[in-house]
């Protein structure tokens, strides 16, 4: 049996979420610093620039981790590699490298507690059964439970891609269990649009997640030329169908 003190009595490491098996905690200062950084370090917390770490209570489950993530491991877990083979290995490479994520992400299964990296970045607990296929932007994804799928889906045509300045493949999260996501903005920031045959267009990438069932494509904001320039706005990314859309509206 272990026991850690100092973590959940912890005065400067407040939980801030919780969904399923995972905690979210938020370090309110940074305790570790220097005369020469002391004053860079007041002014963050203030600004809600903070260190946010994922505690995964494992209770006989496991969880799937982004390769490098894993920051210590308390009790009976048990690691592996999630690989099933040369081929699966293979292919998990190669989505890699169109996803920006790593080849191999761990699987720790049984009774502990597994704690991530710290990031400074904001933190999503997302029920995937919620999603008809959630899609993330490239880099977001940190952890999710073991009975989530994880999929390589085309984002829609290359040419709409490179228009849209987005990546032509992403991953795709499907099935039943909690994701852990990072975000470049607090949940409090996000726009949740909900469409029922219906269409979005958004000048720029700031879509963080989108459900695989609605169809991407780039267009000028205007029917003809002459109304995209007098718009100010040129080729806008549309979504259409039926499904969810994740939007930080206040980064770019």
């Amino acid at each position: 049996m272990v026991t850690c003190k100092n973590l959940y009595d912890n005065e400067n490491m407040k939980q801030i979420s919780e969904m399923g098996q995972y905690k979210v905690f938020e370090h309110h200062r940074d305790m570790s610093v220097i005369p020469e950084t002391a004053m860079s370090a007041y002014f963050a917390s203030k600004m809600n620039v903070r260190r946010r770490q994922v505690l995964v209570e494992l209770a006989g489950g496991s969880c799937i981790v982004q390769g490098g993530l894993m920051q210590w491991t308390a009790g009976q877990v048990q690691l592996t590699s999630g690989i099933k083979g040369v081929g699966d290995f293979l292919g998990k490479a190669i989505g890699s490298k169109v996803t920006k994520e790593s080849a191999v992400k761990p699987e720790y299964k049984g009774q502990g507690l597994v704690m991530l990296e710290p990031t400074f970045s904001h933190v999503l607990l997302e029920d995937v059964s919620k999603w008809d296929g959630m899609v993330l932007d490239d880099g977001l994804f940190m952890a999710c439970d073991g009975t989530v799928e994880q999929k390589v889906v085309a984002r829609g045509s290359l040419s709409s891609a490179a228009l849209g300045n987005e990546g032509l493949f992403n991953l795709c999260l499907k099935g039943k269990g909690i994701a852990v996501l990072e975000s470049p903005v607090p949940r409090e920031e996000l726009l949740e649009f909900v469409l029922e045959d219906d269409e979005i267009k958004i000048d720029g990438n700031m879509a963080i997640a989108w459900s695989n069932s609605l169809k991407f494509t780039v267009e000028r904001s205007s029917k003809t030329l002459l109304g995209s320039a007098v718009s100010g706005e040129g080729l806008v990314n549309v979504y259409r169908g039926t499904g969810r859309i994740l939007l930080a509206p206040t980064t770019r």
